[in-house]
């Protein structure tokens, strides 16, 4: 089962507030006045810099990094939809048209499904997960303290 968590690294800001940066997705760095700001700006920064992989071409990058002072931030659900799909999608090999017979929709709306630019409706991704021969399979877990 495919995960979209990676590990952070928390670290006090020169000036004030808490710099959050990810070993393993270089991309997502940002900063929060505090700790629970930070978390909040470290999964919308880990969420567009992974969206912006597909865009350019590069498989997503595997969470490897491990240690005590890291901490496991996931994306939003919406965006773990939209990767789970992008993944799928590439990994099938499928034109976008022969997706669209899959959904019996329109290749435009197909297109909209895979642009990680564009905010997709949860039921729409998981149809398109079903027509790639996935399941999309939702978790909880108890929220960290801030």
């Amino acid at each position: 089962m495919r995960s979209y968590v990676y590990r952070a690294k928390f670290e006090r800001g020169t000036r004030r507030g808490v710099v959050v940066s990810f070993p393993d997705v270089p991309e997502a760095i940002t900063q929060g006045g505090d700790r629970a700001d930070a978390r909040r700006m470290a999964e919308e920064a880990l969420g567009l810099a992974l969206l912006s992989y597909p865009t350019r071409g590069l498989p997503l990058p595997k969470s490897r990094s491990r240690g005590r002072s890291l901490v496991a931030i996931a994306v939003a659900p919406e965006v773990a939809a939209k990767l789970a799909v992008l993944e799928a999608f590439i990994a099938a090999g499928l034109s976008k048209s022969e997706l669209a017979r899959r959904l019996g929709k329109d290749e435009k709306e197909v297109r909209r499904i895979l642009d990680p630019k564009h905010p997709t409706k949860l039921p729409a991704l998981t149809a398109a997960l079903r027509a790639l021969g996935k399941r999309l399979v939702v978790g909880v877990m108890e929220a960290e303290a801030a």
